[in-house]
């Protein structure tokens, strides 16, 4: 097990120096807060994660949860997680005071979903997921559904869920077939089956709450007659108390990873007794669980941003303790072997792996920042606009770029990156759900191409580089920053160029052509968005340098100097070559013939 999952250090340097999140408490919204306890904060999550999380990493993996007389057992520790969360008001920290939350700023909040994602991944999506489901009866739900639900919720007390997904439907939310059929009685009679539902069944809370989607009878098809129901594992019983509500989970999938919390498949209404409780309007079903489902690609980005921290950890850890080989020039076969950290190709990974993680981290931190701006008012639409264009990239890169990361850490270890020895492998495993979860990355890039890029006349898309460039400008300014700057300003041109292109095609109705690689559009993107970032950073940590800082933090800054140099060298390169396969591609995968994949 390694020592380390993350870097304080680093948490502050992003969420102080590059973000200034301080700077929100000048906003009523945020007034009552202070850098003191945004660090109070980070500092009483961090020592949950080190004390509690961390030590449990391996062990949760090691014994998932077991399937037993019809109830899905998770670890113990869960239970008293979900209560730690509940005590420290973490699941509701954002909600208002009104709503009975804390007024925490979303960049902090994020921050602290980090941390825990660090130290142990499976562990923390059991309160984000309470969360969401809350916070769709929050915004959506009757004052009844609040009463009844968001108390015992956000005290982690009962379980939340987002239970979209069905056997025959997949992705394709517009051909769910679970129905609703209301009874007159204030409530629907569900019944139907969903699958790959993320703790949709758990020992770790006394009642599991599904914010499901199913389609009222005589609704129109498609997603336009798609409604929001909460059906609870257990609803409240007319006495008082919890009763049966023909809700039964059937078993769960046997994962690769992320072991520690179970995907389940659920039946509903097999006695014709399922409640479900609709929430808000009919039909209006998916517009509310897309706000859920935003939220969603957001934490799973975090989550992975995080694992990929810790395997990065873990990887330098053991680079500085192994020996093996000696420079290229050292012929005596005698000398002492050097630490393989020595070795130039282990630093161009180990450059990589930093380069994700801290990359992925700085773009959800700058998407948490946007949210806080909206909550406080300031230029609402443009915020919304560019938080709208960020999210499938805050959701793929750490995500896609996490799997390549993690795959250079076992590279690095060689032989024992493959072995349960280290955790590195288990950080592998782990990692590759978050590709798929919340919409795959096909998906992805389908909504920033298709939806994102084009969404009122290219306006979100137009922030994104007015941001950008507003990054290159002051980096142009600073003499030892200017040619870094001068390579993101390049690949931000390239880009531009593709997307014209695309946008070309695009207007001549050919659409099966203009999305068939969007998903190396979105991998461009991320090069970009994460190059910026990258710059953000690489400018704090000059002048920080420039200014003076104390011994202990000159090769922090120094580190992140480097680490900028590489990502503009190496990765935001590659910008070109995605550019030119979108431009002469010519929509070769959308007119394939399929019978040539027919072997004789």
């Amino acid at each position: 097990m390694a020592e380390k999952f993350a870097s304080k250090r680093n948490i502050r340097f992003m969420l102080h120096e590059v973000f200034n999140v301080e700077e929100l408490t000048q906003y009523e919204y945020f007034r009552d807060h202070s850098r003191e306890t945004f660090d109070m904060i980070i500092d009483t999550v961090w020592k949950v994660a080190d004390n509690f999380m961390f030590p449990l990493f391996q062990e949760m993996d090691a014994n998932p949860p077991q399937f037993i007389d019809g109830k899905t057992n998770v670890h113990q520790a869960v239970r008293d997680f979900m209560k730690q969360n509940g005590e420290g008001e973490w699941i509701s920290d954002k909600w208002s005071y009104e709503s009975g939350g804390q007024q925490v700023p979303a960049s902090v909040s994020f921050a602290k979903h980090f941390i825990m994602a660090a130290a142990n991944g499976a562990m923390a999506i059991y309160p984000e997921l309470t969360h969401g489901a809350a916070n769709l009866i929050l915004h959506f739900g009757s004052k009844e559904l609040q009463d009844r639900y968001l108390e015992k919720m956000t005290a982690g007390k009962w379980q939340g869920t987002m239970a979209l997904t069905e056997p025959d439907a997949g992705s394709s939310l517009a051909d769910i077939k679970t129905s609703a059929e209301d009874t007159g009685l204030g409530y629907y009679h569900i019944q139907g089956k969903k699958i790959f539902i993320s703790a949709g069944d758990t020992t770790a809370t006394d009642n599991t709450v599904h914010l499901m989607l199913a389609r009222i009878k005589g609704a129109p098809a498609g997603v336009k007659g798609i409604s929001l129901f909460v059906v609870p594992k257990n609803r409240l019983a007319a006495r008082g108390g919890l009763e049966y509500n023909d809700v039964v989970c059937d078993g769960f999938e046997h994962k690769m990873g992320v072991k520690g919390c179970p995907a389940c498949q659920l039946t509903m209404g097999d006695h014709g007794d399922c409640r479900g409780y609709l929430v808000g309007e009919p039909n209006r079903g998916l517009a509310y669980m897309f706000q859920m489902m935003n939220e969603a690609r957001i934490g799973t980005g975090i989550i992975a941003a995080g694992k990929v921290t810790a395997a990065y950890f873990a990887c330098l850890e053991y680079t500085r303790q192994r020996l093996q080989g000696r420079k290229p020039g050292q012929k005596d076969p005698l000398s002492v072997p050097i630490p393989i950290i020595e070795h130039a190709d282990i630093r161009r990974m180990l450059l990589f792996q930093r380069a994700v993680a801290d990359g992925g981290l700085a773009l959800a931190l700058q998407l948490s920042k946007y949210l806080d701006l909206i909550k406080a008012g300031v230029e609402v639409e443009k915020h919304e606009l560019l938080v709208d264009f960020l999210v499938p990239i805050v959701k793929t890169f750490p995500s896609e770029y996490g799997v390549l990361s993690i795959s250079a850490a076992m590279q690095c270890l060689g032989g024992y990156g493959y072995c349960q020895d280290f955790p590195v492998e288990q950080y592998f495993r782990d990692i590759r759900i978050d590709a798929i979860l919340e919409g795959s990355t096909g998906i992805q890039g389908q909504d920033l191409l298709g939806r994102k890029v084009t969404m009122k006349k290219g306006k979100a898309y137009k922030l994104f580089m007015a941001e950008v460039n507003k990054t290159i400008a002051v980096a142009c300014e600073i003499p030892e920053m200017k040619p870094l700057a001068v390579q993101l300003s390049r690949g931000l041109e390239i880009m531009n160029d593709a997307t014209i292109y695309l946008l070309g095609v695009a207007h001549q109705n050919k659409t099966e052509e203009f999305l068939a690689d969007a998903t190396l559009y979105l991998e461009m993107a991320g090069l970009v968005a994460i190059g910026w970032q990258w710059l953000m950073q690489g400018i704090v940590a000059n002048n920080a340098l420039r200014g003076g800082v104390p011994e202990s933090d000159v090769n922090f800054y120094k580190g992140k100097l480097q680490t900028l140099d590489y990502f503009m060298t190496y990765e935001v390169a590659k910008v070109d070559s995605l550019a030119r396969i979108l431009k002469t591609s010519h929509g070769l995968t959308a007119y394939l013939d399929t019978t040539f994949f027919d072997e004789e």
